[in-house]
């Protein structure tokens, strides 16, 4: 089977390698580039705070990353550090945040999100608690990303902030990236979509594009409605984890 990876560059590399071990053909699109932020000034600031919040949301492995390139400080005792999911949590560790201070879904949970999240950390918080959301910016470099998280936490009465820590951006194609693209629309390729947002970059990027003969597996609802909406004919939903997608992608093909 050919395998579309349409992750970032740093987080495609691992699962086209464990694709390619199982035997796939693997074709990297990425469809979000990562990228600092161009003001890094707020980030700074949050990290020289980061003892003042109760928990810190990590939203992504990303976040962590540039967390990282920010601080020179260890992570303070009292702040626990949030995780929507194990590639998160893989690396708060190797940042040196202690694990019982990481508080993240069950490695079993059926989906890695807020709302899994959420049903583990909800008893952890009370009014008048602090948390940081640590996040990736939007094209004017603000913090941006599903509100869900913060919308419950300031309904239960938290203070909520929110910092960017990189840049989400639409990547920049060259004529080949876009013709291997057109060509995996129509030729039984499977697109591997973990982002509703790298959905909407690829309807940006071929516009005109049908996308009516393409199968996809999408690691969340929402992003399996993104793709449908694009025109994507078969959309399998895989939990997020690598061998459920693995198992997915085999089934789907």
């Amino acid at each position: 089977m050919r395998v579309v990876v349409t992750r970032p560059v740093r987080e495609a590399r691992p699962w086209a390698e464990a694709l390619r071990a199982r035997g796939h053909e693997v074709l990297e699109l990425p469809l979000i580039e990562i990228a600092p932020v161009a003001d890094a000034a707020p980030l700074h600031a949050a990290v020289e705070r980061a003892a003042s919040y109760g928990a810190v949301m990590f939203v992504s492995a990303n976040a962590v990353h540039a967390w990282q390139a920010a601080s020179s400080r260890a992570w303070p005792p009292t702040t626990s550090a949030w995780a929507p999911g194990p590639g998160t949590v893989a690396a708060l560790h190797a940042f040196g945040v202690p694990p019982a201070q990481v508080a993240a879904p069950p490695a079993d949970a059926p989906q890695f999100d807020s709302e899994a999240l959420w049903a583990v950390v909800r008893g952890s918080v009370r009014a008048g608690d602090r948390v940081l959301l640590v996040r990736g910016a939007d094209g004017d470099g603000q913090p941006a990303g599903r509100e869900w998280i913060a919308d419950t936490l300031r309904a239960e009465g938290v203070q909520v902030d929110a910092v960017a820590a990189y840049s989400r951006r639409p990547p920049t194609w060259t004529d080949i990236e876009r013709a291997h693209a057109r060509a995996a629309a129509a030729d039984g390729s499977t697109w591997l979509f973990s982002s509703s947002q790298a959905i909407h970059h690829l309807g940006a990027l071929l516009p005109a594009q049908d996308w009516s003969r393409a199968c996809a597996v999408a690691t969340h609802e929402r992003i399996a409605r993104a793709a449908q909406a694009l025109g994507f004919r078969v959309v399998s939903l895989s939990r997020p984890d690598r061998d459920a997608v693995v198992r997915a992608l085999e089934s789907s093909g």
